[in-house]
């Protein structure tokens, strides 16, 4: 081939020949841009081979045109072709795939968020687990008696579901005098935390009358009768925003009934708040700030269920729910103190949920103990008509699981307090390791969500909206890198995924094993499987550096259960055993008392620490 110049002109016309004619990701564009630099030298003002000169030969500018095809190529590590077969790549591309995807891109592409028109492709996480129990059946849950209503509201905040239930049962207290003291935490502590994006003030009041009526007349629905909660403010309730913490979506309204909303609103619950979610469902940060921790009010939460993670740490809800794609829930839990449960993949209907990855997104509760999380769970389980990957759940009751007879392995960072612990209650506890040899877990990963998550925000990035991102070296930088991804590739890594899944479930062969809920390796493979977890809170250390004179703040330290899929009810039975002689999970956050010599930070002065970014 003659030794050409590929100019900037003729590059900017192979990324719209690429792109379809709009909007290009600027990524393409300047790592292409950048690859020209570094192969040639600065042209001079007069060269007029770089510039594209209209003298140019007419076998320069084909010439010039394949050294520029040929360098893209590059970029997706496809440099493989002769001159012939990028000029037929380039006629086919033009003559049959950019009609292809502009065709797609107006009939599925037009809206964000992923809401409509979900993929056909469904990841099923099953290992042909086959309940005892028929999978419509609802849990047992224990009955208790003799709870009597506390003088103090703050002592009301942090009673568990199944305590509150009674008191609202035996008409102790009405939803609605519930729901103002839920409300009135929230309204406190919220300038401190930044977990609350919008109230739902007028939505509970009726609720939470409605739950007095039926009460009135005989009807009880359950233990989530009456019963205030949460919500991120990803999951659409209509009539109030549902801003997915973004600030290009910061007004919008989504008239829809999420599945999960639904089912919760038929068990009872009564909706105070729409709780922060990192922006689009990424870490801790959203258009009006970021939420911190209530254990350490100068921390951040962490993960972009954050405001659901803090609101029940600090008792500003009794429970709420969050979402996980890659350490969304098991981050926050962990840094807060609370006890979350990732479900297996499937298990709660995401209807009306913004989506970052259909193969990977999650719902699950954040309460205040294992047995609040069980009861949670029983409640929004169960297929959703309108989500394809979700399925009649068939896990069974956690509260009739006999947890003598299980096998459960640790892990080398499993916190041994907990091994001992269920060792004491008669659980057989082995050494275990989880053998696999793929080694591209993280890489898996970022290729299935990347590429998910821009099909359903390709409007948003076209129209340039990722500029004005709350974090530009979050999203914006992912999405821009993920325009590049060949579908090929896409296609190898589930390829990759499927190997993972093979060699974990045959190296699970424990019921359960305790680790690391925060281990982003686990974090990682647990996703891609779909592997369920519950995170509870193990201890507390103290902070790095107090203040002279010491300080209440504390950090948290959590563990990790893990089990099979479709088998979160030995994850649950596991970790209310280790709750029932424990009480790491009842202890309180010093929102209001963090110590004689410090001070609660302004919230506009605090320095943060680095971040680590999850999903």
């Amino acid at each position: 081939m003659t030794k050409n110049k590929c100019s900037l002109q003729t590059l900017l016309n192979l990324t719209r020949s690429v792109s379809g004619g709009t909007h290009f990701s600027a990524s393409i564009i300047l790592i292409s841009f950048h690859v020209l630099l570094l192969t040639f030298p600065h042209p001079s003002n007069g060269d007029s081979t770089y510039m594209g000169s209209k003298n140019q030969s007419q076998f320069s500018e084909k010439n010039d045109e394949i050294s520029c095809q040929r360098r893209v190529l590059r970029l997706l590590d496809a440099n493989f072709f002769n001159d012939t077969q990028i000029e037929e790549i380039d006629k086919g591309a033009k003559e049959l795939n950019i009609p292809i995807i502009r065709t797609n891109r107006k009939l599925v592409a037009s809206e964000n968020g992923g809401l409509h028109y979900p993929s056909p492709l469904v990841f099923d996480a099953s290992w042909d687990y086959r309940p005892v129990h028929p999978a419509n059946k609802r849990f047992n849950y224990p009955s208790i008696r003799g709870i009597q209503r506390p003088e103090s509201e703050e002592d009301i905040a942090f009673m568990n579901v199944l305590e509150l239930g009674e008191l609202i049962k035996t008409k102790q207290i009405t939803s609605q005098e519930l729901t103002q003291i839920f409300l009135r935490r929230l309204k406190k502590y919220n300038p401190i935390l930044e977990a609350v994006i919008t109230y739902t003030d007028e939505l509970a009041h009726k609720q939470a009358k409605e739950a007095d009526d039926l009460l009135s007349r005989g009807v009880y629905l359950g233990p989530l009768h009456g019963i205030p909660y949460g919500l991120k403010d990803i999951i659409a309730v209509p009539e109030y925003k549902t801003t997915w913490g973004s600030r290009s979506f910061k007004n919008q309204v989504i008239d829809q009934e999420a599945w999960v909303y639904k089912r919760l609103k038929s068990a009872g619950a009564v909706l105070v708040a729409k709780l922060v979610s990192g922006s689009l469902a990424y870490d801790d940060i959203w258009f009006g700030g970021r939420t911190r921790n209530p254990w350490n009010i100068e921390e951040f939460s962490t993960g972009s269920s954050a405001g659901p993670a803090a609101s029940t740490s600090a008792g500003m809800v009794p429970f709420a729910i969050g979402s996980e794609t890659a350490g969304s829930i098991t981050y926050p839990a962990s840094r807060c103190g609370v006890t979350a449960l990732r479900p297996t993949f499937g298990t709660v209907g995401r209807t009306g949920v913004m989506s970052i990855s259909e193969s990977l997104d999650k719902l699950g509760p954040f309460c205040r103990s294992a047995t609040d999380c069980a009861i949670v769970l029983d409640a929004i389980r169960g297929r959703d008509p309108d989500d394809l990957s979700s399925n009649d759940s068939s896990i069974d009751d956690p509260f009739q699981v006999d947890i003598t007879k299980l096998t459960v392995g640790y892990l080398n960072d499993a916190e041994m307090e907990v091994v001992h612990v269920l060792e004491s209650k008669g659980v057989k506890m082995v050494p275990f390791k989880l053998n696999y040899t793929v080694d591209s877990a993280q890489g898996i990963l970022n290729f299935t969500m990347d590429v998910d998550m821009l099909a359903h925000f390709d409007e948003w990035q076209r129209s340039g909206q990722d500029n004005v991102y709350e974090a530009q070296e979050q999203w914006p930088t992912e999405l821009r890198r993920a325009r590049i991804i060949p579908a090929v590739d896409y296609i190898q890594a589930q390829r990759a995924r499927g190997r993972l899944i093979k060699e974990i479930r045959e190296s699970f062969t424990v019921d359960a094993f305790i680790g690391n809920a925060t281990d982003w390796e686990k974090v990682c493979i647990g996703n891609l499987v779909g592997l369920p977890i519950i995170v509870v809170p193990a201890g507390f250390t103290n902070i790095t550096n107090p203040p002279p004179g010491g300080t209440r703040r504390r950090t948290t330290v959590p563990a990790g259960i893990y089990a099979p899929p479709n088998r979160d009810h030995i994850a649950l039975a596991l970790a209310m055993a280790y709750q029932a002689v424990t009480d790491h999970h009842k202890k309180r956050p010093p929102i209001n008392d963090i110590g004689p010599n410090d001070k609660i930070p302004d919230p506009h002065t605090v320095i943060y620490p680095p971040r680590v970014l999850h999903l």
